[in-house]
């Protein structure tokens, strides 16, 4: 049987690893010392999982779900945009039925959440959450507010990149994966350990969205495109290959 010095120093080799995904523990990003794995994951029984798991079905997402910008009585501040963009396997076919979850800071840079005491003004009529189902072909759709940058206290004077959360679930609630998405041309990227975190170029650049004209609405939001894939070689990184 291996020894804690024996996972421990095969877990800091693996951290050392460069590739496509999040590295698990990256010093510069202080807090995946505390929140890295230190032992092998364990095996869980699907349906005993799902004895005290939520549950939702087609009928519990409403379609109005997907617009952040309508949730409230007034408009929130900001920069209106689209997201949108497909959920693909490896192969590229279209996963379908998927649960989309996202949330997200206001333009000021701040979260509805009470943790958040960033003294940025709070939006009353923008909460930062939204959710959907991908169609037939894989696509989903947010109508939302650009977010704003933040400071987080990593390091001496660390800012986050403008970015929204994803959340995604496959057929149960053991399938959850999380990732995040950033806008073109950040002058932040350089400066942030989570998203240096993808030591891979070519993954990092999967983080990013694209500007797309087509998703763009006249007099209303500008768009931006970004697929999400969940298998293969062109896998998206995701969150908790890093947890």
């Amino acid at each position: 049987m291996d020894t804690q010095a024996d996972i421990n120093a095969e877990i800091a080799a693996r951290a050392g690893e460069k590739g496509p995904q999040p590295r698990l523990d990256y010093p510069a990003y202080r807090s995946s010392a505390l929140r890295h794995p230190l032992h092998e994951p364990q095996p869980v029984d699907p349906e005993g999982v799902e004895l005290w798991a939520p549950v939702f079905g087609h009928r519990d997402v409403g379609e109005t779900e997907a617009d952040l910008t309508i949730q409230h009585a007034g408009e929130p501040i900001g920069q209106r945009m689209t997201v949108g963009g497909r959920v693909l396997d490896g192969d590229g076919r279209p996963v379908a039925g998927q649960l989309v979850e996202i949330w997200q800071a206001n333009a000021a840079g701040r979260y509805r959440h009470q943790r958040d005491q960033h003294p940025a003004p709070l939006d009353p009529n923008f909460t930062g959450a939204g959710r959907c189902l991908t169609g037939p072909d894989g696509s989903y759709r947010f109508t939302t507010i650009r977010p704003g940058a933040y400071p987080w206290r990593n390091h001496l004077n660390a800012w986050r990149p403008a970015h929204i959360h994803f959340s995604l679930f496959g057929t149960d609630f053991t399938q959850r994966l999380v990732t995040q998405m950033y806008f073109p041309g950040d002058p932040l990227f350089d400066l942030d350990p989570i998203f240096q975190s993808v030591t891979d170029p070519k993954a990092r650049e999967a983080l990013i969205a694209t500007y797309d004209h087509d998703l763009t609405t006249p007099e209303f939001s500008a768009g931006y495109r970004w697929d999400i894939v969940l298998t293969g070689g062109h896998r998206t990184p995701l969150e908790e290959d890093a947890e």
